[in-house]
């Protein structure tokens, strides 16, 4: 089976798993960069280089950091929020996965169930996911795939998120740190 190249773009209602064509997790060391396997700095790189330069770029922020439930959580936030500043970027928590009815203010909070739903509503052209369990993450990831032209980026604890544009995984503080550090470097090297 050859590889699957993921767009950007809305795929429909009912998005086609990447995981059905081709797009495989990324190995220790390695990341995902539109579903094809990269070593773990390319997707870093990738990953700033998309941030820096989107209108609208946004963190969803998940339960695994909002909790501060042990001390790797907390280092987390701590970077997420100073990436946030740095890039600069909004930042809109999921603090946890129940549905959101009747109503959701899509500006303070995102909605699980309905992703798509926040992205619209606030124009966001490029989220990051971190600290989001990986079932939920795949889920609201597919659907923002399947349904808006944002462009998505999960760092995950774990194996990665294959539904994301881009994906980096056995995600830590200093992970967070890379790619601070790389939109740092980008932005002193940008023309005035």
């Amino acid at each position: 089976m050859s590889q699957h190249e993921m767009t950007v773009g809305s795929e429909g209602y009912l998005a086609t798993p990447v995981s059905s064509r081709g797009v495989v997790l990324p190995s220790k060391g390695e990341g995902l960069v539109l579903g094809k396997v990269v070593p773990e700095q390319q997707a870093i790189d990738e990953a700033a280089r998309r941030l820096l330069n989107a209108k609208n770029p946004t963190i969803f922020p998940g339960p695994l950091v909002l909790w501060a439930w042990n001390e790797q959580a907390k280092q987390e936030a701590k970077v997420i929020k100073e990436l946030s500043m740095a890039i600069p970027a909004k930042l809109i928590p999921m603090p946890d996965y129940r549905p959101k009815y009747p109503k959701i203010v899509p500006e303070k909070e995102i909605n699980p169930n309905h992703p798509n739903l926040t992205i619209w509503q606030n124009k966001i052209d490029v989220c990051l996911f971190v600290g989001v369990h990986c079932h939920q993450s795949n889920i609201a990831l597919k659907i923002i795939r399947g349904g808006t032209n944002c462009f998505t980026i999960a760092l995950c604890t774990f194996n990665g998120d294959d539904e994301a544009h881009i994906t980096i995984r056995d995600l830590t503080a200093a992970t967070i740190q890379r790619i601070m550090d790389c939109v740092e470097r980008l932005k002193r090297t940008r023309p005035s």
